[in-house]
């Protein structure tokens, strides 16, 4: 038998690196569906029109609600790893399965229903919606999983649901730090918090080994820092007081303390919380804090309130949650 001719040969060798490409094809396929996160799972009952306090509920990781003391706890939200809500809208960060780390930050609206997605890398981390509901923002860990460190990276994004802008990633907007424009490759940001205008919004940037306060401005789009050691801030309704974390000590096992930064003086004074909270608080109203500490199992995290004028002492408000938000 005469030898395959070279036509017949390049036509075998193509037909068997199609096959092998098929077959990779569907194993990729085949192992995207599965990595898929699982359905939102809202109940249609669920909403965030009602006042009370959302959370996110340790026994399954779903949104709940309490409406007040005594009143039940009300589950049936949707599953997240990172939660907030104002304004009629939320956001829910959730982590997807496989490597490398990637979280999809789902826009929702006061039904649950999605308004928008967004899947970003890294770890899900902070989660911030204005109070009108119509500027969001989130971090993700990149690189690293604890601030208490210095091998971590961080990518902050903000998304205007007015014009449906995204910022993907908040790293250039213009820096003054020091009075002097501020650039370096080690620059990053987390935590926003945004005023009642929509436009000025504070975060933390840290860059060669410190940590700062900043005050930024999206239409100016520009950042000024005004004081370090302040981290993930939350500004009060009221737009007066900036909640924070502030490194107290270098013990890894207890580094941060919350305090309270007046923003017409600078002034700051810590709360009567003496633990540390590794934590964006959340303003309950103009004069109290809610904010996540670990539980006395290790794994999960129960909520607490503090005043924010530093009297009084911590109060548990909720068992087995985080991520809160309250609606007023």
């Amino acid at each position: 038998m005469n030898p395959p001719s070279r036509r017949l040969r390049l036509v075998l060798v193509v037909t068997a690196v199609l096959l092998l490409a098929g077959g990779s094809l569907g194993y990729v396929l085949h192992a995207r569906h599965r990595e898929r996160p699982p359905a939102l799972q809202a109940d249609a009952s669920f909403t965030v029109e009602e006042p009370g306090l959302y959370f996110r509920d340790a026994a399954g990781g779903r949104i709940a609600r309490q409406g007040g003391p005594g009143l039940p706890r009300v589950t049936g939200g949707p599953s997240c790893d990172r939660f907030h809500t104002a304004g009629g809208h939320a956001l829910c960060l959730r982590k997807l399965p496989g490597l490398p780390a990637r979280t999809e930050a789902l826009v929702l609206d006061r039904r649950m229903r999605e308004v928008r997605k967004v899947t970003v890398p890294g770890i899900p981390n902070r989660a911030r919606v204005s109070a009108s509901g119509q500027i969001l923002s989130w971090t993700t860990f990149t690189t690293g999983d604890s601030y208490n460190t210095a091998a971590f990276s961080t990518r902050t994004a903000i998304l205007d649901l007015r014009t449906g802008y995204l910022i993907k990633s908040i790293e250039q907007i213009p820096l003054t730090l020091g009075g002097a424009r501020h650039h370096d490759s080690d620059v990053n940001y987390w935590g926003v918090t945004f005023a009642a205008d929509d436009n000025r919004f504070y975060a933390t940037v840290s860059t060669r080994g410190a940590t700062h306060l900043v005050e930024g401005d999206l239409r100016a789009w520009s950042a000024k820092a005004l004081r370090e050691n302040a981290e993930c801030p939350s500004l009060s309704p009221d737009g007066t007081r900036v909640a924070f974390k502030k490194k107290v000590s270098d013990d890894p096992r207890a580094p941060w303390r919350l305090y309270v930064l007046d923003l017409a003086t600078m002034r700051e004074h810590p709360l009567a919380e003496p633990r540390s909270v590794d934590d964006q608080a959340a303003w309950r109203d103009d004069a109290t804090l809610a904010y996540a500490l670990p539980g006395q199992d290790g794994r999960t995290s129960d909520i607490w309130s503090t005043p924010a004028d530093g009297t009084g002492e911590p109060a548990l408000l909720v068992p087995g949650g985080s991520s809160p938000a309250d609606v007023r």
